[in-house]
């Protein structure tokens, strides 16, 4: 790991890699989160929020990820590579080579990156559609499940981590950044507390969670705490 790096873990979805990589191979727009979908689907435009995905972009991104793919599978069968999705996006982030990527980010600077749900998207119907040209790939889920991790976000992720660090007895603390609230007992917007309930957040610790969008709130926490020394690590190696 780079001597700059201050990530331990990446937790992510599956839309949080695709889009990262698919973003680096045909552009995504900016529209409204108003737009028909009606419309957007007889352009053969997908919306994403207020962001516009063109249909040829999954076109491209396929293109772009068969080959990957039937290498994984060929390292697979005559190497004995157990791909597990921390690998795969590791993998990934190599083969795209461009640094407008996090995953390319991430595993120059040897961050593990994980995703209990790689397959919940257009790279898991891919790699399905695989499984008919070429059968065999095994990506295997179970490995890293447990890893602790510290992180921000909700859902699925925020779940993980939380999840992972009941097998430490709690984490010794936590920050929330997300805009959901509890009344739907949904996970996303469960508080702190709810954590502490289950042992996934020490009884000691003081957690907190800010009722807010990450994109905004996220890059202000890192520019206050460990960006602020950022100038005085030493440049990492070539």
């Amino acid at each position: 790991m780079s001597p700059r790096c201050q990530v331990d873990v990446l937790v992510t979805t599956a839309g949080g890699v695709e889009e990262d990589l698919i973003k680096c191979l045909a552009p995504t727009y900016v529209g409204d989160f108003e737009l028909r979908g009606q419309e957007l689907r007889e352009r053969g435009i997908n919306r994403i929020g207020n962001l516009l995905v063109p249909n040829d972009n999954y076109c491209k991104f396929e293109d772009w990820l068969m080959p990957i793919l039937d290498k994984m599978t060929e390292e697979q069968d005559t190497e004995g590579v157990k791909w597990t999705p921390s690998k795969m996006i590791a993998r990934l982030g190599k083969e795209i080579d461009n640094p407008d990527s996090i995953y390319y980010w991430a595993q120059k600077n040897g961050i593990p990156v994980l995703s209990p749900a790689l397959t919940d998207g257009s790279l898991g119907d891919m790699i399905f559609f695989h499984s008919y040209k070429r059968p065999g790939l095994v990506l295997d889920i179970v490995e890293g499940h447990f890893r602790p991790a510290h992180g921000a976000g909700g859902g699925l992720v925020k779940h993980h981590i939380a999840n992972a660090n009941l097998m430490r007895n709690g984490a010794d603390f936590s920050v929330y950044v997300n805009t959901a609230q509890e009344f739907d007992g949904s996970d996303s917007g469960a508080r702190p507390d709810e954590a502490v309930s289950w042992g996934k957040i020490r009884p000691d610790a003081t957690p907190v969670k800010v009722y807010a969008d990450a994109s905004l709130v996220f890059p202000l926490l890192v520019a206050e705490t460990f960006a602020r020394n950022a100038g005085s690590f030493p440049e990492p190696p070539p």
